[in-house]
């Protein structure tokens, strides 16, 4: 169905890969790996924007699987290149796929145990108790000597991904393009099924959706869960990004960061994560170049969003958002 709010979509996302592949016709090396970093943050935003978006859940804590999907890729990575097996004798690798399929596995196991906790709650509870969790896996992290610690662990070498050079940006760049859509298409998919629908109903009110036989419990659950292995997924190829990852990555700023994108871009809307890690991305870039105090304008921005364009980027562009 062509609606204005799929042209948006379109637009924006042959504008990201029209940008990536003008800066590498241009030769400008770093505009590419600026739009790579628009792109894994807006899968980061986009897994985020599952449980709140569609499922209400305001989880301050989603760094957590940022994190612990960076974390797999920068241990595997290690025990891959130096062939010194992990636990119970299991190997390193340091092919993609197997990483991505480890992060979604551990967000996913994780996901479930503190959403089982954390769903017992509501409101600034529910937003406290996340937050309590990423803080006291960063804090582990913080204090784990044999991957870092403060310091942070090193890649060595981007990770591989079959049949192509990681190492060569625009490469990385289309890798981490398909992994944006296929998020993207995987909460879309979500939103026009059953589940969907009753995490949508669960979300507007708990009662009538007990009322008429859903559970709201497990379907929040599940919810919250395929939040965090998306999420990790992203904070996996952000590692490979930067080709290091630290506990930084699940510190309350990033949490807050991924909360930032989402409301900038418009909250519950498939492209809105996208649109916002752009503006996001863009006004560190341009405004960092200007004053190391950016953030203060980016908070006036973030002000005048919440005051006078709740729907964000796409709301502006694509107007009222519309659902079923």
């Amino acid at each position: 169905m062509l609606t204005r709010e799929n042209i948006v979509n379109a637009a924006i996302a042959l504008g990201l890969l029209a940008a990536a592949f003008a800066a590498q016709a241009v030769g400008q090396i770093f505009y590419i790996t600026l739009a790579t970093r628009i792109v894994i943050l807006a899968l980061a935003a986009v897994g985020l924007n599952l449980a709140l978006g569609l499922g209400g859940l305001v989880s301050f804590g989603h760094a957590l699987f940022f994190g612990i999907g960076g974390y797999a890729a920068g241990i595997l990575a290690a025990h891959g290149f130096s062939a010194e097996p992990l636990l119970l004798g299991i190997p390193g690798t340091t092919q993609m796929p197997i990483i991505w399929m480890t992060a979604a596995i551990a967000c996913g196991v994780i996901g479930v145990a503190v959403g089982a906790i954390s769903l017992r709650t509501s409101g600034v509870y529910f937003i406290m108790i996340t937050l309590a969790f990423a803080q006291m896996v960063y804090y582990f992290a913080v204090s784990w000597p044999a991957y870092g610690g403060e310091d942070g662990l090193s890649i060595v070498l981007r990770n591989k991904f079959p049949g192509t050079n990681t190492m060569v940006p625009m490469n990385f760049f289309l890798i981490a393009y398909c992994a944006m859509l296929v998020g993207i298409l995987i909460v879309a998919l979500i939103r026009r099924s059953r589940f969907g629908t009753a995490l949508e109903v669960t979300r507007q009110n708990e009662t009538r959706a007990a009322a008429v036989g859903i559970a709201p419990f497990p379907i929040k659950l599940v919810a919250f869960a395929i939040s965090g292995m998306i999420t990790g997924i992203a904070g996996a190829l952000y590692a490979d990004l930067n080709r290091f990852v630290s506990p930084s990555m699940m510190s309350w700023h990033m949490s807050g960061e991924l909360i930032v994108l989402i409301i900038l871009g418009g909250t519950g809307r498939l492209f809105g994560p996208v649109a916002g890690a752009a503006l996001y991305v863009l006004i560190e870039h341009n405004l960092g170049e200007v004053t190391e105090r950016w953030q203060f304008f980016l908070g006036l921005i973030l002000l005048g969003t919440v005051l006078f364009a709740r729907g964000g980027v796409m709301g502006l562009l694509a107007g009222k958002a519309r659902h079923g």
